[in-house]
């Protein structure tokens, strides 16, 4: 029993080894085959991602081809779109050529109208010439066979109508005796007289100094006319013979020769059309200058319309005397040569001056508020002087012995000297094209220490150089209107006067166009600096406030005049 039961565990023993093995051997095969399994998952993954990329780089390639043909079309797109808008452009140049040529078409039908009418009107005029010529002779004959002149009257009658042929423009033709008969004068002769006649008129018309040369003698010296010199320039001197004539009885002539002379020449054509004698423009109403004489400028309507009313009023004012080229001289004076360009164009003369508006300096494109009132302030200065033309006082004199009514006589470069005389001549050159005159420096009131440093650009931390300009101006204005400036300084309201506030034109509304209707022409409210107007005599007759309020410019004015009023009364 015991070898049976050891044999019998040996060969169980080795059946379980033989079973191990085979368990070896399959988990051995089970591993190989799960490594091999994976291995194709690997690779078949590894497939598909290559199968996916290459579908998405063909993708990719359809898809930028897409767009190459998307910007192709788009491109073609832009370029129809283009050709299409220069078709339309041609389309509507075309259209518009073709009215053109319609409109010269019409023009030159007119034309053709015109010059047959022409011809018409010169074939009877020649016919009516040659009936004319006809009844000449006819006279000639009869007055020939009924008395005979001798040789020598004939020939003294002959030199004394060409005098009178060469002295006036009256007799269209000429009459001479050759061997004691009479004879017409030709067409040619008489358009070289005409000629010679224009030549003589253009000639006594140029500005030479107002001088004619049938009034003088060569060593006769007459004064008036235009000045040669450097100094103030006066208007021409009007003529004796004009002058002796009241301007309504101006032949045209004369009053064409008179609009040359007074600046307004380029009118000169269209005036001679129409212009019977002077009682045509003293009649004339401002739509008939603008319809008539084409003077679309508002300025040169104003200044012709005032010198018109200097005319029917008999009354010439001193300001008439001063011509437009004095004008641009005079705003180099007082620091405002940047305007002088838009002055000239506008024939801006001494009497235009004193009826300045508001809305004439905005025309003139001067918009800064500080400019506006050193043109008040100025035109006043001219007004308390009586438009003398050497009022401003351009050259330094003695700095220790200053008033202030020399002060408001000082010019923009004699401020800049006063400058240099307080050891500030670093800063002078500023005040060029500033519009800082004496005036200005007297007569404003919100002009002071303050304001001129600001327009010299001295830096607000140099705190001592401030108050040495501060104790300077204080002394050169004078205790009287340190006083009112500091007064007006100190009133409710007060706003400070700057270099860039602008003026802008007041908007009337639908309440103000009553008042307009009421208003006479002759109104000075608006005017910059009123002729007539509430005066506070301190300084030798001129005030520290300048002729009427600054409407328009001073709002502090504006709404306390009578406090204001009562601090000048006081000062």
């Amino acid at each position: 029993m015991t070898i049976f039961s050891i044999c019998n565990l040996g060969e169980v023993v080795s059946i379980n080894r033989k079973l191990e093995k085979l368990i070896q051997k399959l988990k051995w095969s089970l591993m190989y085959l799960f490594f091999q399994s994976c291995i194709l998952c690997i690779i078949i993954e590894l497939l598909s991602r290559t199968a996916l990329e290459s579908q998405k780089l063909d993708l990719i390639d359809e898809v930028s081809y897409l767009k190459l043909k998307l910007v192709g079309m788009e491109e073609r797109q832009n370029h129809n779109v283009e050709r299409q808008h220069k078709a339309e452009g041609l389309f509507q140049e075309l259209r518009l050529l073709k009215n053109k040529v319609d409109e010269l078409e019409d023009e030159k039908s007119q034309y053709e109208r015109k010059l047959k009418a022409t011809k018409a009107e010169i074939s009877t005029l020649q016919q009516l010439l040659q009936c004319k010529n006809a009844e000449i002779e006819s006279l000639q004959a009869q007055l020939l066979s009924r008395a005979p002149v001798s040789v020598d009257s004939a020939e003294r009658g002959k030199t004394e109508r060409m005098e009178d042929t060469s002295m006036s423009d009256l007799s269209p033709v000429s009459s001479g005796v050759d061997s004691g008969q009479q004879s017409p004068v030709s067409q040619e002769n008489m358009k070289n007289k005409k000629s010679i006649r224009k030549l003589w008129g253009k000639i006594r018309r140029t500005q030479s100094g107002g001088l004619q040369g049938d009034d003088l003698e060569p060593t006769e010296f007459r004064r008036g006319g235009f000045r040669a010199t450097a100094g103030p320039r006066l208007a021409r001197t009007p003529d004796s013979g004009h002058m002796s004539l009241p301007f309504s009885k101006w032949t045209t002539e004369q009053v064409c020769g008179w609009l040359e002379d007074y600046g307004l020449g380029q009118y000169v054509n269209l005036t001679r059309q129409w212009v019977i004698s002077g009682q045509t423009l003293l009649s004339a109403t401002p739509q008939e200058f603008e319809k008539e004489m084409a003077i679309k400028h508002p300025l040169h309507r104003k200044k012709l319309q005032l010198a018109l009313r200097s005319f029917s009023n008999k009354a010439m004012e001193k300001s008439s005397e001063l011509d437009h080229m004095w004008v641009t001289r005079w705003l180099d004076d007082i620091g405002l040569p940047q305007y002088k360009d838009q002055f000239h164009e506008s024939r801006v003369d001494g009497r235009m001056l004193q009826y300045l508006t508001v809305n004439d300096l905005l025309f003139l494109k001067v918009t800064s508020q500080l400019h506006h009132l050193s043109i008040k302030c100025a035109i006043h200065v001219l007004h308390a002087n009586k438009f003398n033309p050497s009022c401003l006082r351009r050259r330094p004199g003695d700095e220790n012995k200053t008033s202030p009514s020399e002060v408001v006589q000082w010019s923009n470069h004699r401020v800049m000297e006063w400058l240099r005389s307080v050891d500030l001549a670093e800063y002078a050159p500023n005040l060029r094209g500033s519009g800082v005159h004496g005036g200005l420096i007297i007569l404003e009131p919100r002009f002071n220490s303050e304001t001129l440093a600001m327009l010299l650009n001295i830096p607000p931390q140099k705190t001592l150089l401030r108050r040495h300009l501060a104790t300077n101006f204080n002394s050169l204005v004078g205790l009287q209107a340190q006083q009112e400036k500091r007064e007006y300084a100190n009133a409710s309201g007060h706003t400070p006067l700057t270099t860039t506030a602008k003026v802008r034109p007041k908007k009337l509304g639908f309440t103000n166009f009553s008042h307009l209707r009421k208003r006479r022409p002759d109104d000075s409210a608006d005017y910059i600096c009123p002729v007539d107007g509430g005066i506070s005599p301190i300084l030798n007759g001129i005030s520290h406030r300048p002729q009427g309020s600054f409407r328009g410019l001073s709002p502090i004015v504006d709404r306390d005049t009578d406090r204001l009023d009562q601090v000048v009364s006081k000062s």
